[in-house]
């Protein structure tokens, strides 16, 4: 699945703990442009999107081989992204300027993980 939709966004907000939230994003790409389509989203949030929301891209890094997986569990990229709270992300999904651009991320994915994690004192 590669859509976020409204009830996933309830849900999101539902299970919420309250303060930030640490998205992962493991990303596999359509091997016709589909690294250059992701560009095209990164750039469209870059344009107004992610100050508006707080968004701040803490890790971006290309996926290597898997040491301990699955067959097929080799991502090509791995992105964090750190929202202030979840409320920030249902709000930026649900932004029309968002949505114009989501395309490019859907346009450039074969598969996707999308996981909400909450950061622990350590």
């Amino acid at each position: 699945m590669i859509e976020i939709d409204d009830r996933d966004l309830d849900v999101l907000l539902a299970e919420d703990p309250g303060g930030p939230v640490v998205m992962l994003n493991l990303l596999r790409f359509r091997p016709d442009g589909g690294r250059e389509s992701y560009q095209r989203y990164v750039e469209h949030l870059n344009a107004g999107v992610n100050a508006r929301y707080g968004l701040q891209v803490q890790y971006l890094g290309d996926g290597g081989r898997a040491l301990v997986a699955e067959d097929g569990q080799a991502w090509d990229a791995v992105v964090l992204v750190r929202y202030p709270s979840r409320q920030a992300f249902a709000d930026m999904v649900r932004d029309p300027e968002y949505r114009d651009g989501a395309h490019f991320r859907s346009e450039a994915l074969l598969e996707s993980v999308l996981q909400p994690t909450t950061p622990i004192g350590v």
